[in-house]
């Protein structure tokens, strides 16, 4: 598809030269996606579009505003070819003020964080937020909600119907990560009806399907999805690029996987179907070290060459979202650029979004309005009040020892974990927690549910105390790390009344929250004052012996993404994601 020009006819004129030029960039270094070519030249741009590229005939240049940039170097405007707004924990508005100084002209985003909340309407608030902004938000339809049917309880659940309705807003452009990839693989018809309701409506279906290989792999493929940004090693990113997909290249605030799919795919002679993203990250990280011009930075200095890295990180990312006029500086593209001193490191002097100079030398140069929508001010934690038996296991016999399922994580640095069996000592009917494990409680925390679930967790990294969290990927239930249940009770009623958020709790006080009323996910604080928080929330699970860890605020928030292998945590109790299965407490 195209987007829209703001008058088709003036453009054509423009180009032609019988209507002057809205803006020119003229001296500029020029970065041919296409070709691959610098080249010095001059820009005309109408209304919201580029008209011409003059690289020859340069001595008469006209236009109503005439921008002399002086050699330096212009490029398309930076596309993120997936993310979750929700995970930086700023409103749409917020996170614009924040990455749109960075180079951001365009991101693609999935809201499922906030749809497994509030349903179609946290989709709509998504989408109607961002309306207006200098900043283009594609919407892709959460496509698995509750992530996997039957495995959690969520706060809402997508089918056709909810797919059929949100497609018919402005700027939803795809069905979001298919993240229910055994679904897709054995044909089931849930995710099939779902995959052939987006296809009707001509939208581009993102993929999710870590470590899936092989057969499987074709089978998804077969099934639907055409990216994939969960390649956790450079050996599977590169047998997804031979296979056809997509594959979005990851470098978010605790994953980082482009050093290593960019050693494998290398020596590969095309890298038209390799891009970039995001996916998950916090707005310190924006703040600190930028968004998507960081994912850029990161593959310059791996070695990548910085054209094919500015390519990623637009025209080969337009092209997988199927989107013909954007991510290049040539004729009839849309006009988001950068003009940035060198291409070795891309910290954008100046930010063009649609023909207008949004941003400069890191600073917004447009207002951001603070808008409220009603939605915002809703509490969306529906837990009836907790007691202190709601977070004690009891074992089926008084005293000795008893064999228990329980999640392994295999490092402080991977979400990965492994279901494993446990010989746990048992007093009174009472689990005695050696070193290195903790409780867990999964709380539902969604209307008409008061389903609680508990388990043991071994290496997770907190030493002693609780931790709470209402952002805990995909469900968002209300998830308790605890080791005992006074500190867990005390975790969890800190969050109960103000929305939702983080909590820290050591000897049965509370050491800090972090206040996320929006959906439990976001705050209204904006970026700035936001990472003030968040530090005080780092510093108090460090508190907590939770030392090695780049960002230990990630660790409580994947314990229940029953997407990601191996063992995970849901309402329902302790998942097997391969088979599918909720595994019993107790093995007897």
């Amino acid at each position: 598809m195209k987007l829209k020009y703001t008058d088709k006819s003036k453009l054509i004129a423009t180009a032609r030269g019988d209507v002057q030029a809205d803006i020119v960039l003229t001296n500029a270094q020029i970065l041919n996606v296409f070709t691959g070519e610098i080249r010095l030249g001059d820009i005309y741009v109408s209304d919201n579009a580029i008209a011409h590229v003059e690289y020859d005939n340069r001595d008469n240049v006209h236009g109503k505003e005439i921008i002399d940039v002086e050699k330096r170097y212009v490029i398309p405007g930076l596309i993120d070819a997936h993310m979750h707004i929700e995970s930086t924990m700023l409103t749409p508005r917020n996170f614009t003020k924040a990455a749109l100084p960075h180079g951001t002209t365009t991101i693609i985003t999935d809201p499922h964080e906030a749809a497994n909340v509030t349903g179609v309407r946290g989709v709509q608030y998504m989408h109607d937020s961002a309306e207006g902004l200098p900043m283009r938000h594609f919407v892709d339809i959460p496509s698995c909600v509750p992530s996997v049917l039957g495995l959690e309880n969520s706060g809402a659940e997508f089918g056709v119907q909810e797919i059929e309705t949100l497609a018919s807003l402005d700027r939803v452009i795809g069905l979001a990560e298919v993240m229910d990839y055994l679904g897709v693989i054995n044909g089931e018809a849930r995710m099939m009806d779902i995959i052939a309701a987006s296809e009707q409506r001509g939208l581009f279906i993102q993929g999710h399907a870590p470590s899936v290989s092989g057969r499987d792999l074709s089978a998804y493929i077969c099934g639907g999805p055409r990216s994939c940004h969960e390649s956790r090693s450079g050996a599977e990113g590169l047998e997804k690029l031979r296979a056809g997909l997509f594959v979005d290249a990851r470098e978010s605030s605790i994953t980082k996987n482009v050093k290593d799919i960019w050693e494998a795919v290398k020596g590969s002679r095309y890298l038209d179907t390799l891009c970039l993203c995001t996916d998950d990250k916090e707005a310190e990280d924006v703040l600190v070290h930028g968004h998507m011009n960081e994912v850029v930075n990161a593959a310059i200095s791996y070695g990548m060459n910085p054209i094919d890295a500015i390519r990623c990180a637009s025209f080969n990312t337009a092209r997988e979202v199927q989107i013909d006029n954007l991510g290049a500086i040539a004729p009839g593209h849309i006009a988001d650029m950068l003009v940035v001193d060198t291409l070795d490191a891309i910290h954008p002097a100046r930010v063009f979004y649609e023909g207008k100079q949004v941003a400069s030398e890191g600073s917004l140069d447009v207002e951001i309005l603070a808008l409220v929508d009603p939605i915002e001010l809703e509490n969306t934690v529906f837990v009836d009040e907790l007691s202190l038996s709601d977070f004690e296991i009891i074992a089926p016999i008084e005293n000795g020892t008893i064999m228990m399922h329980g999640i392994e994580y295999h490092s402080p640095h991977s979400s990965l974990t492994t279901v494993s069996q446990f010989e746990m000592e048992v007093v009174d009917s009472r689990i005695v927690l050696p070193e290195s494990f903790n409780f867990v409680a999964v709380v539902n925390r969604h209307k008409n549910n008061d389903g609680i679930a508990l388990g043991i967790v071994k290496n997770f990294g907190m030493e002693g105390g609780a931790l709470a969290s209402t952002v805990s990927h995909d469900s968002h239930n209300l998830t308790i790390v605890y080791n005992n249940t006074q500190n867990a009770l005390c975790a969890a009623n800190a969050l109960m009344h103000q929305g939702g958020g983080m909590s820290a709790v050591k000897d049965n006080e509370v050491l800090h929250t972090l206040d996320l009323p929006v959906f439990g996910l976001m705050s209204q604080l904006e970026a700035e004052a936001l990472a003030i928080e968040n530090r005080k929330m780092k510093e108090a699970n460090r508190t907590l012996g939770m030392t090695e860890f780049v960002n230990p605020l990630m660790r409580i928030t994947t314990l229940s993404l029953i997407v990601i292998p191996e063992a995970k945590m849901s309402d329902l109790g302790l998942v097997a994601v391969s088979s599918k299965e909720i595994k019993p407490l107790f093995i007897v």
